[in-house]
């Protein structure tokens, strides 16, 4: 699958994620998303707080802020939900390497 292919695919699984969590109580607002290189540095340069090899920079990854019943949601248990759905549909949860907000698509060994 080309790296296109890939980020049309993340779309796809990120918007049934949103559904998910909408069906299950949460609210969702984005975070991280895109991380442009002109501020973060090319995919492999560090060129701000970003890995160098942040699959930000790819767009394969998103950081969401969680809410339910109107209450900010902040600890990686509190994603444990969305995570292990992500997970079950082909993605990787950053809760497993505790970044609970963080979901992305593997590329090239990069969660």
């Amino acid at each position: 699958m080309t790296l296109r292919q890939k980020q049309s695919e993340f779309c796809r699984m990120i918007a049934m994620l949103i559904t998910f969590a909408d069906i299950h109580g949460y609210e969702l607002t984005l975070g991280d998303a895109y991380r442009d290189p002109r501020v973060h540095g090319e995919f492999g340069e560090r060129k701000s707080y970003s890995h160098p090899k942040s699959l930000h920079k790819m767009r394969l990854a998103v950081d969401f802020n969680l809410f339910r019943q109107g209450q900010y949601l902040t600890g990686t248990h509190d994603y444990l939900p969305l995570g292990e759905y992500w997970e079950s549909i082909g993605g990787s949860w950053g809760g497993r390497f505790n970044d609970g907000n963080h979901f992305s698509l593997e590329h090239e060994g990069m969660k």
